[in-house]
């Protein structure tokens, strides 16, 4: 029922839960996702120990010095682009969200919305001076 789905997003039966970006790992716990419409097995997933999160704090924090000196009109610009990617699977997305928390795929396509209306939110901001906002009445 949601194999093509999660194949659309790249999702096996078997992932690794941590990433830097570039790669991804795992060496903690296996954990199982499991549906609750039908309680079959929707995939597995390495969850990060100890040293997985410190190898991603160093990480975050090469990167951070990185993505502080680009132009916040060109971190909105990549931001935009995730929220392309989203629309792009937007259907996928929303039923695997529908399968594995048991809501309807309306439901499921308002979650996945949600996360696109971030990324619009996000981008708009990185187009303000000095990134101050208005608050409205």
């Amino acid at each position: 029922m949601i194999e093509n789905e999660l194949k659309e997003i790249g999702i096996s039966s078997e992932n690794f839960g941590t990433s830097t970006g570039n790669t991804w790992f795992g060496k903690g716990e296996e954990l199982s996702s499991y549906s609750p419409v039908d309680g079959k097995l929707i995939g597995k997933v390495k969850s990060s120990t100890k040293d997985d999160y410190e190898v991603v704090i160093k990480e975050a924090q090469v990167g951070f010095k990185e993505w502080r000196m680009i132009p916040a009109p060109k971190r909105g610009e990549i931001v935009r682009q995730f929220g392309d990617k989203l629309r792009e699977k937007k259907a996928s997305l929303g039923k695997l969200v529908s399968y594995e928390m048991g809501k309807s795929y309306q439901e499921g396509l308002g979650e996945v919305q949600e996360m696109i209306d971030i990324c619009d939110f996000a981008v708009g901001l990185s187009r303000q001076l000095y990134g101050s906002t208005i608050h409205s009445e």
